[in-house]
This record gives C-alpha cells, structure tokens and sequence, in this order.
C-alpha cells in the first residue's frame, strides 16, 4: 500500500546529486563511472498499530510482542506500545472543544494507569501482556535500535458468545495512506467497522469508499474523515451507506497524514474475525494457508482500474496445482465487487489459492472469507491476498498443538527455515528447514521450542528457490469449537536496501 509520487523520485534524484549514491569514478578511469550495489541493513525504527480489540465485555485479550535477532543491528534498543485515544460514534459529542474525549475529571480517555500493556524483552524473547473487557484501547507502537527489525506485535482476542464469538487475530500494522478490503459486508446479519488508528501528533484526513456488485455504494459520509492526533475511531460500515451487500469492498485513502486500517467483520451465526488489508493491486494474487478442514471458502474480489479482468483460479494443493471444477475462470467486472462461494474446496488438504490472468494483466484485490465447523460451531477468518515472505516473516503469537504453519510456493520450489523462538516463560529455540516443491502448499511441522513454557514466536525464511507465502493458523483451546484466526506472514520488514554514497564535493563547483 504505498504511493510513489513524483516528489519522491525529485528527492531521490537530489540525493543522488548531492551524495553521488550508488556511482564513484575510479581513479584513472577517464571519467568512467561505476555502478555499486545498495547494502541492506536492519531497519532502525519502526511503528505499529493495534485497533481496540472488542466491544464485548466478555473479550479476553493477549498482545504478543517479538524482534527476531538480526546480524548487524544496534546492541540497545527500546520498544513501547501506549495506549491511544478511543474514539467510536456515539461518543464524539462528549469531546471538549479541542477535540479531544474527557472523562469526568477532564483527563483524555485511554489507559489511565500509565502502565504498558506489554513490555518487550530482548531481542530473541517474546512477551506478553492481557487486557479484558470492551474498553481496551487501541495501542501505538514504536521500536528503535535492537528492537526494530523485524519487530512484530499479534493481537489476539477470545469472546465467549455474542455475535463476532471465537476468535479474533492479527497482526498489528504499519502505518500507511491506503488500504483496500475486499471481503467486508454490510448484509443483515454482518456487523463490520473500520478502525482507524493516526500514531502522528497531527491530524490526518481520510476518505472511506465502499464499492458493492454493482459498482460504488453512494455515501457522504464517508469523504474527508478526520481523525485527531494519536487516536483511533471505528466507524460501522451500515452508518456509511444503507445498501445491504453480501460482499462489499472497501478503499481507505488517506488524504493527509497517515495511519492503521483494519475491517472487524462479526456474523450473529459464524463468530468473526479481522479482515486486514489485501496486498496491494496486481494481476497475478496467492491467498495463503487455507485450512484443510475449511467447510466454506468465499472469494471475493474487486479490481480498481477502468478494465474488467479474468482471472484463472487454482488451488495449490500438497500433490500440485489444481483446477476446482466448476470455478475455472472468475470475471471481475471494473469497478464492482465479485464473489464466488467455492465451496469446500480444500477437501481435507492444506491449499492455497493462486491466481492468475487468462490474457491481459489487469490489478485485482481479493481475500477469501473462510469456515470452519459446521452448525452452532462455526467460525470465520479472512485470508487476503498476500505478499511473499521474502527474506523473513514472523508470527508472534503460537502456541503449543494450535498453531498450524502453511506454506506455498507458486511457482518454483524453494528452501525455507523455520526457527522457533525461546517461549515466554522459558524454553529453548529450535530450528528446522523444510523444501517446498513449486506449486504446492504444505502444512508444514513447525519446531517447537524445547521445555516451551507460555508462547512462542515463528520466523520464516526464504534460503532458495522461488518465492514462498506463508500463513499461520491459530486454533481456540476448546477441541469442541471450531474457533480460529488466520493471519498471512509477508516480509517483516526488518532489512532496508540503502544506497551505498560518497562524497564528491566537485559537484558543488559545476
């Protein structure tokens, strides 16, 4: 979800002028210039966001922090995640003329105690921290030095009935000015929210569109959003257009400023979860680590161009690339939500879909909605469409016999680590490689740290082949509830390439 604008290229090309990036003359060499290869370090900081976890006084909720070890970052380092100001409609009238919430001593809402919620260890070492009830804010976080690459925070929330039961997972997320949601619903039934988290001590000004089956469901409402300093508001879609749409789409494009996006989607029947931000456009899409015991599967996508596109659906099983019968091709008219019940695609073995253009390339988002359980037990998460792992993704949150690892490689096989860290009580890290032939997902048998006490981190890395994608599934405690989360694991952003610069100063006398 980034936007590359021509100021950004005009700053790049000052750089280049000013440093001489990436170029040096060798001595001698008649003016010749030489090209070097940026260098890839560790990130230095990083920000995450968590949304307010739940309305429900009965939600129960865990945030799990980890920074895997990397070569070459600082030896000191912080990371803290604070409480932010809460806002959801229905209580904006109680603001004091600044805008900001008072309670009845005039203090800004939020975390009153002062207290983290969590407080990281060390790099190498996750840490937990609990929250209960429907008044849990939403969190800001920064790390610097040790503890930013690669700095990871899952949010995981149980609810014991209620609509949007089972539950509810993700993994915290970078700021950033868009976001599309393809998989959200405004039907009866379904009550979905956007939570909008802005970490900047300035204001930030989104516009919310939601696009149904027949194109852009009209609304007001939606445009010029403000949302205050270091605060989160959640906004319910049927407030934003009253237009009932089994599948709707949503854009969140950030005007100024920047901030956290995500969708919670509860279902009075199948429980809830959280519909985090499909990767950004593209023709050619891979949705991760859809569960073998799935009893229905959704697609549903939307493509933000002026162009209709077809797409060929497949299922990358553990025997190969299959064509599910009935479901070769998909159209996505420009402009308009599509959804496609698939049905129990999977059959008892882990899958992933993959999707590619029969013809002309055209940019498509998508996310799959997903059941498990059958009756009064079922559950639902979301699996969007996600970017590769890269060089290394991590999941914060597992847990000894529920965590279930995924992986799929597309196209080429490929080499993976899988290494598990210390637990947070105690334990020992564990490592093991596994080779994933090309078109093919595999469940695969995580190692699990020796003597694990409390929860353990995961980290995936890429060693060779093609490129990977990885997903992980948690699993509720009770055998007798289907109740679960998917979260997909892209690149952790823990490494930056950086140009690698030398002074020449001969260009300040041309």
């Amino acid at each position: 979800m980034k936007r590359t604008t021509l100021s950004l290229f005009a700053g790049a090309t000052a750089l280049a002028a000013v440093t001489g990036f990436a170029a040096v003359s060798a001595p001698g060499d008649s003016g010749a210039v030489t090209t070097e290869p940026a260098a890839t370090l560790p990130v230095e900081r990083t920000g995450l966001l968590c949304p307010a976890p739940s309305n429900s006084d009965l939600a129960e909720t865990s945030y799990t922090s980890f920074t895997p070890v990397t070569k070459g970052a600082g030896e000191k380092g912080t990371a803290a995640l604070e409480a932010a100001t809460v806002e959801s409609e229905g209580e904006k009238d109680d603001k004091d003329g600044k805008g900001e919430e008072k309670d009845d001593k005039g203090e800004k809402s939020g975390d009153k105690t002062g207290e983290p919620v969590v407080q990281p260890k060390e790099p190498g070492t996750p840490a937990t921290g609990k929250t209960s009830g429907g008044d849990a804010p939403a969190l800001i976080g920064t790390a610097a030095g040790s503890h930013a690459p690669g700095w990871t925070v899952q949010q995981t929330t149980e609810v014991a009935a209620g609509t949007g039961r089972g539950l509810l997972g993700l993994n915290c997320t970078a700021p950033d000015t868009e976001f599309w949601f393809p998989g959200a619903s405004t039907a009866a039934g379904r009550t979905d929210y956007v939570h909008l988290t802005n970490p900047d001590d300035s204001a930030a000004v989104v516009d919310i569109e939601l696009y149904g089956k027949d194109g852009t469901l009209k609304s007001t409402v939606g445009e010029g959003i403000t949302v205050p300093p270091n605060s989160s508001e959640s906004l319910l879609l049927s407030t934003l257009s009253d237009v009932e749409e089994t599948d709707v789409t949503v854009h969140v494009g950030v005007r100024s400023g920047r901030l956290g996006a995500a969708v919670q989607a509860l279902d009075d029947k199948t429980g809830g979860d959280w519909l985090t931000a499909a990767a950004d456009p593209a023709s050619d899409l891979v949705l991760p680590g859809i569960p073998k015991d799935a009893t229905s599967v959704r697609l549903v996508l939307f493509t933000p161009g002026g162009s209709d596109a077809d797409l060929k659906v497949r299922l990358a099983s553990p025997s190969g690339l299959i064509t599910p019968a009935g479901h070769e091709t998909v159209h996505v008219k420009a402009g308009m939500t599509t959804g496609v019940d698939l049905g129990e695609i999977t059959r008892g073995e882990a899958g992933s879909l993959v999707l590619t253009p029969t013809s002309g390339a055209v940019p498509v988002v998508a996310a799959v909605r997903v059941v498990r359980g059958k009756g009064g037990e079922q559950e639902s998460a979301f699996i969007p469409a996600s970017d590769p792992v890269a060089a290394r993704a991590t999941s914060a949150d597992n847990r000894a016999k529920s965590t279930t690892l995924s992986v799929a490689a597309p196209d080429r096989t490929a080499k993976v680590k899988v290494t598990a860290s210390a637990g947070t009580e105690g334990g020992t890290t564990a490592t093991k490689t596994f080779t994933i032939k090309g078109g093919t997902t595999q469940n695969v048998e995580a190692p699990v740290p020796a003597g694990l006490e409390g929860t353990y981190a995961l980290t995936v890395e890429t060693v060779s082949g093609g490129p990977v994608y990885a997903s992980r599934t948690l699993t509720g405690e009770d055998d007798d509830v289907a109740s679960f989360t998917v979260q997909t694991l892209p690149d952790d952003r823990g490494m930056v390439s950086v140009p690698k610069a030398e002074e020449d100063l001969s260009v300040l006398q041309k």
